[in-house]
C-alpha cells in the first residue's frame, strides 16, 4: 500500500548522508510511495525522486527562528505524512526534543544514525535519548557495528539495520565522462576535515610508501574547513610535487575509475559510500579498520585491503603491496564491482519494503 513519506536532510549535496537521502528517495519511489524531501540548505547536486521543499529558499534570506518554526509547523500539518525519515545530524538535545515533540507531525518517525560517532545523532545521556527516541517507530543504523553499539548503550528495542543503497545505474551513466588525466594516482575524495578523515595519517603513510618514488601521485578531491591545514601538512611532509589537490567535483566517478585505488583513513565513519562507489567503478580500495563500515564492505585481499587504524607503517605497506604485488591487485580489481551487489538499490529496496508496513 502506498505511503506518504517525508525525508528530512540538510541538503542534497556535499556528503555521504546527503547522497544516501537522494538514493533513498529513489528507493521509496520505486516501491510506489509518494516521496517528499525537506532540505534546510539550498544545495542540490544529487539526483533524487519526489517533491522538494527547500526551507532556505522559502525563508528568502531570513534567519528568524520563529519564521522557520511557523513554516515547518504549517508544512507538516498540511501534508499529514505517514512517515517522516530524519536523515540529519542531531547533536542539540533541546532543539531535537522540540522538533520531535512539536514540529514533526507524522503517524510514524524513523531516525537514521549515519555514524559510529554517536554524539552527532543521539544524546550522551541514555535518559535524554529515550525522551526523544524511545517512542519512535524505528531507529535505523546504517551498519551492524552502529546497531550493536546503539542497542548496547541505550537498550532501545526499536533499532534495525539497513545498509546505504548504491545507485549503480547512476554511476554507470556518469563514470565514462571524458576527463584528461596525465599521471598515475591513488585517490582520496570526501570532506576535508582532519578530526574525522585523519588526512595526516594518509600523508604520513603515502610518504613512507614507495608510491611517490614511483611517480604515483596522491590525488585529494574535496573541500572543507581544514583545506589550509591540509596544505600546511603537505608542506611538512615535503610532498608539494606529489599531492594533487582538487576542489569538490560534482561527478567524481571518472576520476575514481582511473585511480589505481581509493583510500580511506578516517577516525570514524558510519557506512562510507566512497568505498562502495569506488568498487562500483571497478577500482579496489584500501581502508583503515575504523568504526564503522569498512569491515562490512571490504573482503581483505578479495576486493581491497583492510588495515589497522592509526598505523602509518601498516598503511604504507598496504599501499606498496598494490603496486608491487600485481596478482593481488588484479584479483581485487577483478572482484571489485561484483562484491557490492548486495548494496544495490534493488536489494536494499527489499529491506525498506519490510520496514514500511
Amino acid at each position: 500500500m502506498s505511503k506518504k513519506i517525508c525525508l528530512i536532510t540538510t541538503s542534497l549535496a556535499n556528503g555521504g548522508a546527503q547522497r544516501f537521502c537522494a538514493s533513498l528517495s529513489k528507493v521509496l519511489d520505486r516501491l510506489g510511495h509518494e516521496v517528499h524531501i525537506v532540505t534546510t540548505k539550498d544545495f542540490v547536486d544529487y539526483e533524487f525522486s519526489g517533491s522538494l521543499f527547500n526551507l532556505e529558499q522559502t525563508l528568502e534570506g531570513s534567519n528568524s527562528t520563529l519564521k522557520k518554526i511557523k513554516i515547518l509547523k504549517k508544512y507538516f500539518r498540511l501534508h499529514d505524512f505517514d512517515y517522516i525519515i530524519d536523515n540529519r545530524t542531531r547533536s542539540q538535545f533541546l532543539k531535537e526534543f522540540f522538533l520531535y515533540r512539536y514540529i514533526f507531525k507524522a503517524k510514524k518517525i524513523i531516525s537514521i544514525v549515519h555514524s559510529h560517532y554517536l554524539k552527532n545523532y543521539l544524546p550522551k545521556s541514555v535518559f535524554l535519548a529515550k525522551l526523544i527516541y524511545n517512542n519512535n517507530y524505528k531507529i535505523v543504523a546504517v551498519s551492524n557495528a552502529i546497531l550493536n553499539t546503539v542497542i548496547n548503550k541505550y537498550k532501545f528495542k526499536n533499532c534495525v539495520q539497513i545498509y546505504n543503497p548504491i545507485d549503480l545505474s547512476r554511476i554507470q551513466r556518469n563514470v565514462n565522462e571524458a576527463i584528461e588525466v596525465k599521471e598515475n594516482y591513488i585517490l582520496f575524495y570526501g570532506r576535508i576535515e582532519e578530526s574525522v578523515k585523519n588526512l595526516t595519517l594518509l600523508l604520513n603513510a603515502y610518504k613512507k610508501s614507495v608510491l611517490w618514488q614511483n611517480n604515483i601521485k596522491l590525488k585529494i578531491v574535496g573541500d572543507g574547513k581544514d583545506t589550509f591545514l591540509l596544505k600546511e601538512k603537505i608542506s611538512e611532509f615535503q610532498l608539494e610535487n606529489d599531492v594533487i589537490l582538487t576542489s569538490y567535483i560534482k561527478n567524481p566517478f571518472p576520476f575514481v575509475k582511473k585511480a589505481l585505488f581509493t583510500t580511506l583513513t578516517s577516525r570514524h565513519e558510519g557506512f562510507p559510500m566512497v568505498l562502495i562507489e569506488s568498487l562500483a567503478c571497478e577500482t579496489p580500495v584500501i581502508s583503515v579498520d575504523c568504526k564503522s563500515g569498512p569491515k562490512e564492505i571490504i573482503k581483505h585481499e578479495n576486493n581491497g585491503l583492510l588495515v589497522e587504524n592509526h598505523n602509518p607503517e601498516a598503511l604504507a605497506k598496504a599501499f606498496d603491496s598494490f603496486v608491487l604485488d600485481k596478482e593481488l591487485y588484479h584479483n581485487c580489481k577483478k572482484n571489485a564491482k561484483s562484491s557490492i551487489n548486495k548494496f544495490s538499490i534493488e536489494n536494499i529496496s527489499k529491506e525498506w519494503e519490510k520496514l514500511l508496513v
